[in-house]
């Protein structure tokens, strides 16, 4: 049976043999509530609830309850009971009770949204807890390596699934499109592992570990087969997703009262083709600046940035004529004042560790030869195409139509240069414009 350990970032289980093993939390699983309610704000949202009169009491059950209560949850993806899943169940509905009160009750304003995505894939709905397990629903998180927004998208991965990352806006922090872009790469999963355990673990691991996995496991696809050959990090994932599908769903047997949220659950999106801050909408609509961030955590300076590309901007429900009628004042509102802080920059300090790189002609193009110039010169000419170019990532919702009217160009002209024959486009591929 698991056994407990006193470190917040890891478990130790006990392994078939009688081994003590120690697993890594996943990151999502470290945050305890009063660092969740600062990062995010939350506390201008999120209340304690004042209508709850359970105890906060963990009561104890046999395993046979867990085993009867997890085959009840409506799910397509295996979801066993074993000694880790245990402990992990027992981790949230112990020490981490306080913060599964914060997800509950943030999850009736994102679990929608998360549905809305998984089924435009025809995927399980139960991926919508990945998050819980993620980032614990904190759109604005940030791992040690750099993983951010709600499905901890790294850099790379965001940008090919079709993320724009640049210094006003981080669409991994996007709730709506972050979680499409999240629901396109597990699809692109399953179709490579079948299975979905190794579709979750690949989601946190890549899949070329899950892969390394397999080949140690002398070809074996079971999840639970290829454990013991998986990262430390990787080998609680899939237990804690279990686990999160099982608080989720049996809070309230753990005596877990939710948070009371105050954000507006009906909201709506509208495209705007001009720079907007959002001092300009919160003095002309009279809508709170934490709101307004809250429900926009993807732009960086506060600055919707619709001048360059026409650009998204979630509102409550309520607002959206209120903001159509009033668009022009919006966009007069103090704007030569508040538009020019997007050049205004803070300059983090860097950390005693840093050093500076060293110049080497591998790392730097001031160094190279001639020879080596005139290679990349070449390289790029051939990317580009002979007469230059331009390419562009498709977005979740583009058409050939609407790309063609953002760059000037025909719907035909689009075909030629992409050899398309019919207009069927797919959101994270590249497209030539030019």
């Amino acid at each position: 049976m698991a056994q407990h350990n006193n470190d917040d970032k890891e478990i130790t289980v006990t392994t078939a043999n009688g081994k003590n093993e120690v697993i890594d939390l996943p990151e999502g699983m470290t945050y305890e509530l009063d660092s969740l309610l600062k990062q995010y704000n939350a506390e201008k949202y999120l209340r304690p609830a004042t209508d709850c009169n359970m105890p906060n009491v963990n009561p104890s059950f046999p395993k046979e309850v867990f085993i009867e209560r997890l085959s009840r949850i409506p799910s397509i993806i295996e979801m066993p009971y074993n000694d880790v899943v245990q402990k992990f169940i027992d981790r949230y509905s112990g020490k981490l009770r306080r913060s599964v009160s914060y997800v509950v009750g943030a999850s009736n304003f994102y679990m929608p949204i998360f549905e809305e995505a998984l089924e435009a894939y025809g995927l399980p709905l139960e991926l919508k807890y990945l998050p819980v397990i993620e980032s614990a629903l904190n759109p604005k998180a940030v791992s040690r390596v750099g993983a951010t927004g709600l499905w901890q998208f790294m850099l790379n991965t965001g940008k090919h699934y079709g993320l724009t990352v640049n210094s006003l806006i981080d669409e991994r922090s996007d709730i709506a499109k972050s979680s499409y872009a999240a629901a396109h790469y597990l699809s692109d999963l399953y179709r490579i592992f079948g299975d979905w355990n190794l579709v979750i673990a690949a989601y946190n691991a890549g899949p070329e570990n899950i892969n390394k996995a397999i080949h140690r496991a002398k070809g074996e696809k079971d999840y639970w087969k290829i454990y013991p050959y998986l990262p430390r990090e990787t080998r609680g994932y899939v237990p804690a997703f279990i686990a999160a599908n099982y608080i989720m769903n049996y809070y309230c047997e753990h005596n877990i009262c939710p948070m009371t949220a105050t954000l507006p659950v009906k909201t709506d999106t509208v495209v705007v083709h001009r720079d907007i801050h959002f001092n300009q909408l919160a003095g002309v609509l009279g809508i709170d600046l934490a709101e307004l961030k809250t429900l926009n955590p993807q732009y960086r300076k506060d600055i919707v940035c619709g001048a360059s590309a026409p650009a998204t901007l979630r509102l409550p429900a309520s607002m959206v004529n209120k903001f159509i009628d009033k668009q022009e004042d919006i966009f007069a509102y103090n704007s030569d004042d508040l538009l020019t802080r997007r050049r205004e920059v803070e300059v983090a300090e860097a950390p005693a560790s840093y050093s500076p790189p060293r110049s080497s002609k591998s790392s730097s193009r001031n160094h190279e030869s001639k020879k080596e110039r005139r290679k990349r010169e070449k390289r790029e000419k051939r990317e580009r195409g002979d007469g230059g170019g331009k390419s562009i990532m498709i977005k979740d919702g583009d058409t050939l139509s609407e790309i063609a009217k953002r760059n000037n160009t025909t719907v035909k002209q689009l075909k030629k240069l992409n050899k398309i024959s019919g207009t069927n486009i797919r959101a994270g591929k590249k497209l030539r414009v030019k």
